[in-house]
């Protein structure tokens, strides 16, 4: 019988070189490293392949290009798996091309309008026969993951809280600061007809240390239009994403006021330039980072209750955290458990199948429960 095949786009890039490092240390699996430039990816195979348990093979391969079907028929993967952001903007095409010959597929986006779309596939994939999942990655995958464990035994849910800061002298990929900058003085639109303006305000969360307190601003994610019909009560969300340099931050509420003033349009095209710029004060801070989720409710007695899950991500290892739901969905859709359709990435997977994925990262986790 022959291998689990796994077919990584944008297999060598920021995101999916970690994913790569990751799915390389499971048995039974061959993974494709592909990208439009071979030979990077022909290098992170032999850099993985000495230690790997996974068959690794390079592949050059435009997913945008012509060439996407071809490669699907020749290589015939079991699943794709699309890490190339950033996902505000991009059609569907390659999650169409997978139903049409039969491979499941997975993404890592985070764009609120590309997450909660791709249902408009599930017709097509059902008939298929295939697993469509959109937002494999800290939110809304994990996110929802974290909050379906703290809802256990609640009555009703009256607030989500998400938030997320990763290290200054952290990695990041163009693609990720491109999809940040993409809200940035831009209108957040809740379910409850609420709005307020992506990295417009900011106000303090205190994290475990050596984290320790992080500036956070609403930003624009899946989770804010998903999870409120979820729960009972139909919980109002805030998310909020922070820089650890607390004038890097503030800058950036500075450039939310440009847009609200109508000064700038939209961040995103300049994202190249400003990651440069941040690069140049990449030796300051830590490489520490954070995520946390807290959910505030009733018990099944009525009794007001608050949970909280923290994450803390140290030595550098933060961006794995977005790999880790991917992985886990490769796991189970090899062992056959999931089901057929076209769906965001929520109730898919427990939260002990996504940290499963984190085994030897400096990757630690702690819950917190309170009566307030």
């Amino acid at each position: 019988m022959r291998n689990f095949r796994v077919l990584v786009v944008g297999g060598y890039g920021f995101f999916g070189s970690r994913l790569v490092q990751r799915l390389a240390r499971e048995p039974a699996l061959s993974v494709l490293v592909a990208g439009r430039d071979p030979v990077r990816a022909e290098a992170l195979v032999n850099t993985l392949q000495p230690q790997a348990q996974a068959q690794l093979q390079a592949l050059a391969l435009d997913v945008h290009s012509d060439a996407l079907p071809q490669a699907l028929q020749q290589w015939r993967p079991d699943v794709l798996v699309h890490t190339s952001g950033p996902f505000q903007g991009q059609g569907y095409d390659v999650a169409e091309a997978c139903i049409r010959h039969g491979v499941h597929y997975i993404d890592l986006a985070d764009g609120r309008a590309f997450v909660t779309g791709i249902t408009a596939l599930d017709a097509r994939a059902r008939a298929a026969g295939v697993l469509v999942t959109s937002g494999a990655s800290s939110v809304p995958a994990l996110s929802s993951a974290v909050v379906d464990r703290l809802a256990e035994g609640m009555a009703r849910l009256h607030a989500i809280d998400i938030g997320i800061s990763p290290g200054n002298r952290t990695e990041r990929g163009l693609s990720t600061v491109q999809g940040i900058l993409s809200y940035c003085g831009q209108p957040i639109l809740h379910v409850d007809g609420s709005r307020e303006t992506g990295w417009a305000r900011s106000y303090r969360q205190r994290y475990a240390a050596p984290v320790g307190t992080r500036l956070l601003s609403p930003c624009e994610v899946p989770d804010i239009g998903l999870l409120p019909s979820r729960y009972p009560g139909a919980p109002r969300i805030r998310f909020g994403a922070g820089l650890e340099l607390a004038w890097l931050h503030r800058g950036m509420n500075l450039m939310a006021m440009a847009t609200r003033i109508g000064l700038v349009r939209n961040w995103a095209p300049y994202a190249s330039w400003l990651n440069r710029a941040a690069d140049l004060f990449k030796h300051l801070g830590s490489d520490a980072g954070a995520m946390h989720v807290q959910v505030h409710g009733l018990d099944r007695q009525g009794q007001p209750l608050d949970r909280r899950w923290e994450l803390l991500a140290l030595d550098g290892d933060g961006p794995y955290v977005p790999t880790l739901a991917a992985v886990a969905l490769v796991k189970r859709l090899r062992n056959g458990g999931l089901p057929a359709g076209a769906m965001p990435c929520l109730g898919l997977l427990s939260l002990d199948e996504c940290m499963a994925g984190a085994a030897g990262l400096a990757i630690h986790t702690r819950r917190h429960d309170t009566t307030p």
